[in-house]
C-alpha cells in the first residue's frame, strides 16, 4: 500500500514517541522490578532475623535442636504469621539434609524442600535477568537463605520463599497506569504529527496546485511560499522556471501564429491529416481547392477514390514515407477553375519515429509557370538594361564632342562679331572669314540653344546612366542625428531665401543600417523638393522615431502646395516632373535608394495643405 509524505510524517513523529514510551516503561519496568526485589529481600531478611533469634533463645546446650525447635510455639507462631507476609509462600528451617524439620505448612514437616532460586544473587544481576526472573515460568519461587549456628556448628539453615508471581501481579498493577500514560501520549503524539504534517505540507500543496495550473497551460502562474526556509527557495526557484515557461510559450505562440500565418498565405495548397484519415489542418488554398477539406472532416469524404492525391495520402499512411510528386487533375470548384497540379505526400513523425500524421501538398503548376516567365522576363530586362547602358554610354561620348565644337563654333562667331566695325580692309578680311548672308549675332543663338539642349540632353543620359548602373552599397550603422547635421547646412540657406522654418527632430532615433553617401543624397533631395513645394514660405518638420518590425522612420511633412491626385501615382517614375525646370530625376533616385536598402516609401498629399514624404529604413 502506498503510504503518503503525510502518512510517513505521522508514523514517523508516532514511532519515535512509541519508542521513547516503550524505553522509558522498560525502565520503569525495571526499576520496579529492582525495588521490588528488594523489598521483598528486606521482608525475607527481617522475618529471618525474627526466626533465628526465637532459635537462639529456644535450643539449650545438650539438648535435641530439632525437638526444641519443633515444640516451640512461639517459634511456629512466627513460622505460621509469615505466610501472610507480602509475597512471601513459605518460611522454613531444613536441616542438613534439606529436611524442613519446622515448617510453617505442618503437613510439610519432615519432607525434602527443594531448593529454589537465590534471592540475592539474583538481585544482585542486571535489570533485564530481574525482570526475566520475575517473568519466566509460572508460580516460581525464590529463597532467601540464612544459616541457623549452634554454637560453633552449623545445625541448618532458615529459607524463606518468596513469589514470583506475587511480584509479577504487584508489578503489572504498578504497570497499568504507565501503559495508559504511554497510549495516551501516543494517541497525543498522533494528533500532534498530524496538524505538524499539515502545517508543514502546507507548501507542497501550493507547489502542487501550482504545477497543476502549469500543466493546464496558464502562463505566468507565480507561487507566494515564505523566504525563511527551504520551501521558499523552491518557490522562488518555481517563479522563475515559470516565467520561463511563459517567455517560451509566448514565443513559440509567436512563432506558431507566424507559421501558420505563412502557411496561411503559401500559394501552395496544403493539409494535414491524423493516421486515422481525420483532416486537422487546411490552408485556404487547400479549401479553395477541395471545398469539403474542413477541420476534422474524413480524407475519403473529401477527396474522390482514385484521385492521385489520395492514393498519395493512402500510400504514406501503409509505408509511412514520403510520396510524389506526381501530377493531378483537379475538377472546378465555385472558387477555382479546373487545372493541373503537382501533388505530393510527406509523413510526420515524432522524435521515436512514430507516425503522427501526413501533410498534403498541392503545387500550382500554373503559378509556376507565372513564376517563370516574370523570371525569364527579368532577364530579359536586366539583358536590356545592360544594352541601354551601354548605348547611353556611347550616346555620352559623341555629345562631349559636339559641345566641344559648338563652344568652338561660338568662339569663331563671336571672333567674327568683333571685327566688323573696324575698316574696310577688316570688313574684306571678315567677309573672307564668314560669308556675308550669315548673321553672327543669331548664328550664337542657335549656337546656345543648340548647347542647352545637348545639357539636356546629356543629363538625361547621366540620370539613365544612374539607374542602369546602381552604386555599390556600403551598408553600415548611420546615425541620424550626424546625417542631417551634413543635410540641414546645405538646405537652410534655400529655406531662408523662400521664408521656410526648418524644424529637424532626430537626436533620439535609432542608427539605421544603410551607406551614409547615398542616403545622405536621398535625404537632401527630398528635403530641397519640400522647400521648393513652398514658394510662400511654410514649415519643413524632419522627424525621426523608431517604428514597428525593428525599422525607423524618417519623415519630411511640408504645409506646401501639394500633389495633385492624378500626379500621385507618377511622382517616382523616372523623368517625370511638374516643375519647369526639373529633371524628373531626383525623386526617382530617392524611390530607387531606399529599395537598394530595403526600405518602403510613404506619401500622403492634401492639394494646398501640403505633403508628407515617410521612409522607413531598417535598424542597426
Amino acid at each position: 500500500m502506498r503510504i503518503g509524505i503525510k502518512g510517513k510524517q505521522v508514523l514517523g513523529v508516532t514511532s519515535i514517541v512509541a519508542a521513547v514510551v516503550v524505553a522509558l516503561s522498560l525502565l520503569h519496568l525495571a526499576n520496579l522490578a529492582r525495588v521490588s526485589l528488594a523489598e521483598s529481600k528486606a521482608r525475607a531478611e527481617l522475618l529471618a532475623n525474627a526466626i533465628a533469634n526465637r532459635a537462639s533463645e529456644v535450643i539449650v546446650k545438650g539438648a535435641d535442636p530439632y525437638a526444641a525447635l519443633r515444640g516451640d510455639p512461639g517459634l511456629r507462631s512466627i513460622l505460621t504469621s509469615s505466610l501472610l507476609a507480602k509475597d512471601v509462600m513459605y518460611a522454613a528451617i531444613v536441616d542438613l539434609d534439606g529436611h524442613a524439620f519446622v515448617h510453617g505448612d505442618v503437613g510439610l514437616e519432615g519432607q525434602p524442600l527443594p531448593a529454589a532460586a537465590d534471592l540475592a544473587s539474583v538481585i544482585a544481576k542486571s535489570s533485564v535477568s530481574q525482570i526475566q526472573a520475575i517473568y519466566s515460568g509460572r508460580g516460581r519461587n525464590l529463597e532467601f537463605r540464612q544459616p541457623l549456628p549452634l554454637g560453633d556448628r552449623e545445625v541448618g539453615s532458615i529459607r524463606i520463599g518468596v513469589s514470583t508471581l506475587l511480584i509479577r501481579s504487584d508489578l503489572n498493577d504498578s504497570l497499568r497506569d504507565a501503559v495508559a500514560t504511554a497510549l495516551i501520549a501516543l494517541g497525543i503524539a498522533v494528533v500532534v504529527a498530524t496538524l505538524l504534517a499539515q502545517l508543514l505540507l502546507r507548501p507542497i500543496h501550493v507547489i502542487r496546485g501550482g504545477l497543476t495550473r502549469l500543466g493546464r497551460g496558464e502562463f505566468g502562474v507565480r507561487l507566494d511560499l515564505p523566504q525563511a526556509d527551504e520551501f521558499g527557495e523552491l518557490g522562488t526557484f518555481f517563479n522563475a522556471v515559470s516565467e520561463q515557461l511563459s517567455a517560451d510559450r509566448s514565443q513559440m505562440a509567436g512563432q506558431v501564429a507566424n507559421l501558420e500565418s505563412a502557411v496561411e498565405h503559401l500559394e501552395d495548397a496544403v493539409a494535414i491529416v491524423n493516421p486515422q484519415g481525420a483532416v486537422m489542418f487546411a490552408n485556404p488554398a487547400m479549401r479553395t481547392l477541395l471545398p469539403d477539406v474542413g477541420i476534422g472532416a474524413s480524407l475519403n469524404d473529401a477527396i474522390a477514390p482514385g484521385h492521385p492525391l489520395r492514393r498519395l495520402a493512402e500510400q504514406t499512411l501503409v509505408s509511412r514515407e514520403s510520396r510524389g510528386p506526381m501530377p493531378a487533375v483537379f475538377p472546378a470548384t465555385p472558387r477555382s477553375e479546373a487545372g493541373e497540379r503537382l501533388v505530393m505526400s510527406h509523413a510526420v513523425t515524432d522524435p521515436n519515429g512514430a507516425l503522427v500524421g501526413i501533410m498534403l501538398v498541392a503545387r500550382n503548376l500554373e503559378y509556376l509557370s507565372q513564376v517563370q516567365s516574370t523570371i525569364r522576363y527579368s532577364r530579359k530586362l536586366a539583358a536590356l538594361g545592360r544594352l541601354s547602358a551601354g548605348v547611353a554610354h556611347e550616346v555620352k561620348n559623341p555629345l562631349n564632342a559636339m559641345m566641344i565644337h559648338l563652344e568652338l563654333l561660338r568662339q569663331q562667331f563671336r571672333a567674327t562679331q568683333a571685327a566688323r566695325p573696324s575698316t574696310g580692309s577688316g570688313r574684306a578680311a571678315v567677309a573672307t572669314a564668314a560669308p556675308p548672308d550669315i548673321d553672327s549675332e543669331e548664328a550664337i543663338q542657335h549656337v546656345d540653344v543648340i548647347a542647352a539642349e545637348i545639357r539636356r540632353l546629356d543629363q538625361v543620359v547621366q540620370g539613365f546612366l544612374k539607374f542602369s548602373r546602381p552604386e555599390d552599397l556600403k551598408l553600415q550603422p548611420v546615425q541620424l542625428r550626424t546625417l542631417f547635421d551634413e543635410v540641414v547646412p546645405i538646405v537652410r540657406p534655400e529655406a531662408d531665401r523662400a521664408g521656410v522654418e526648418l524644424v529637424v527632430t532626430c537626436d533620439a532615433a535609432p542608427d539605421v543600417n544603410g551607406d551614409p553617401a547615398m542616403l545622405r543624397q536621398a535625404f537632401l533631395n527630398l528635403a530641397l523638393n519640400a522647400v521648393q513645394a513652398m514658394p510662400g514660405g511654410g514649415t519643413l518638420r524632419i522627424q525621426c522615431e523608431a517604428a514597428r518590425g525593428r525599422r525607423v522612420s524618417v519623415a519630411f511633412a511640408d504645409t506646401g502646395v501639394g500633389i495633385a491626385p492624378e500626379h500621385l501615382q507618377r511622382i517616382f517614375d523616372l523623368y517625370f516632373t511638374t516643375k519647369e525646370k526639373g529633371s524628373g530625376i531626383g525623386l526617382s533616385m530617392v524611390y530607387r535608394t531606399v529599395q537598394m536598402h530595403d526600405g518602403e516609401v510613404e506619401v500622403q498629399s492634401t492639394p494646398g495643405a501640403g505633403t508628407t514624404f515617410r521612409i522607413l529604413l531598417p535598424q542597426a
